[in-house]
Formats: structure tokens, C-alpha cells, sequence
């Protein structure tokens, strides 16, 4: 599967894992925990930025426990009107961006937002567009936080054990988030292991 047709799928997503779909469920166990994280280590005031926002539950989360410079990068154009319609308060004061993490990172200057994190998106990027991992660690000043798949949830569909499918049309790469972003100079500082998720929270060097 090729990096276009990776992108395909999430922009036109409908159904299960669409932007309607997280917006009815809301905020959850995922979000208290990535709060939990930047409150321990950040003020209110904080230039947060999530990587893949969605219609903004993680988001909602935050702003409804004081957090107060939010901003998320989506490549589903839909979820921001799911945004206004669910949340408008946050779709009013944040700061969002629509279109691939790859073609929207390499805009934001270094160190401009003092936590990055990302809920179960960076597992779906495709393997031609790691360097967009570098560029993470460029733009964030302080705290890194990665909650994704680290082990397989079903059988896979797939030969090779790095990589499974959600559905027939979207892959999830097993990456080890603590070699990653430890190669590039973070700290593993926390990590919290769900049922589904693993979250982890680096600090950056310096």
C-alpha cells in the first residue's frame, strides 16, 4: 500500500473511526491520561498541538481542564465541521490545520509548541513518510507524548509481523515510539499501558 492511498483512506473516512464517530463517543480513558501528563509537567498556558485532532475530543478534554493554546492537524476536512457542530467553542479558539502531517509539520518553526502528542495516529503513517519523525521532535520544545498500538489487537492480515490492519483499507505499523524518539535526543519520562493503547511522555533535550 502506497502512501497515497494510506492518506485516501483517512480522508475519506466515513462510518466506524470516522470524525462522527469519535465525537459521539467523546473524550476517554486516553484523554485523562495525556492530561494528566501535560498538567504535571506544563502550565494551563502551554502551546499544546495534537497530530491528527479529529473533531477534537482530546482536545475538548484539555480545554475543559484549563488548557487554553490548543492546536491539531487533521487531513479529514470533515472533522473540523464535526468540530464546530460538537464543539464549537474549541473550533472557535483553536488554532487548526487541514491536510497530511507530512504536508503541514515542515510550516511550524522549531520548538513552537511546547507539548506535541499524537492518539493512535503516527502508527498509520507510512513507512515512506518516517521523517516526519524528526520533524516532530523539531517542533517540540518540551514534552513529547505518544499513545499507540504497540502489539497486535486481532490476527493479522498481513505476512509481515510489523505491520496489521484495522480494516481491509487501513494499515497500523508497530513502531517502537521509545527507540525513536530516544535516537533523536528525548527522554522517556512516563509510560502508561492501557488496554489498547500505550502511552508514553518524553522530555526534550536540553
Amino acid at each position: 500500500m502506497d502512501p497515497d492511498t494510506v492518506r485516501n483512506a483517512w480522508v475519506n473516512r466515513a462510518g466506524e473511526h470516522s470524525p462522527a464517530y469519535y465525537a459521539y463517543h467523546g473524550p476517554n480513558e486516553t484523554s485523562t491520561v495525556i492530561r494528566d501528563i501535560l498538567g504535571e509537567h506544563l502550565p494551563r498556558d502551554a502551546a499544546v498541538l495534537e497530530l491528527g485532532c479529529g473533531s477534537g475530543r482530546h482536545l475538548e478534554h484539555l480545554a475543559d481542564h484549563g488548557f487554553e493554546n490548543l492546536s491539531g492537524v487533521d487531513i479529514n476536512a470533515e472533522a473540523f465541521d464535526t468540530m464546530r457542530e460538537t464543539y464549537p467553542e474549541l473550533a472557535a479558539d483553536g488554532t487548526f490545520y487541514c491536510g497530511p502531517i507530512e504536508d503541514v509539520i515542515e510550516e511550524f518553526d522549531d520548538g513552537q509548541f511546547d507539548a506535541v502528542y499524537s492518539v493512535e495516529t503516527l502508527q498509520h503513517l507510512h513507512p515512506d513518510v518516517e521523517w516526519v519523525f524528526e520533524e516532530i521532535a523539531r517542533i517540540t520544545n518540551d514534552v513529547l507524548v505518544t499513545a499507540e498500538i504497540e502489539e497486535p489487537v486481532r490476527e493479522s492480515s498481513s505476512t509481515d509481523h510489523d505491520l496489521n490492519y484495522v480494516d481491509e483499507d487501513t494499515p497500523l505499523y508497530y513502531r517502537d515510539w521509545d527507540r525513536i524518539f530516544t535516537s533523536l535526543g528525548f527522554v522517556e519520562v512516563d509510560v502508561v499501558r492501557g488496554d489498547r493503547d500505550t502511552t508514553r511522555a518524553f522530555r526534550a533535550p536540553g
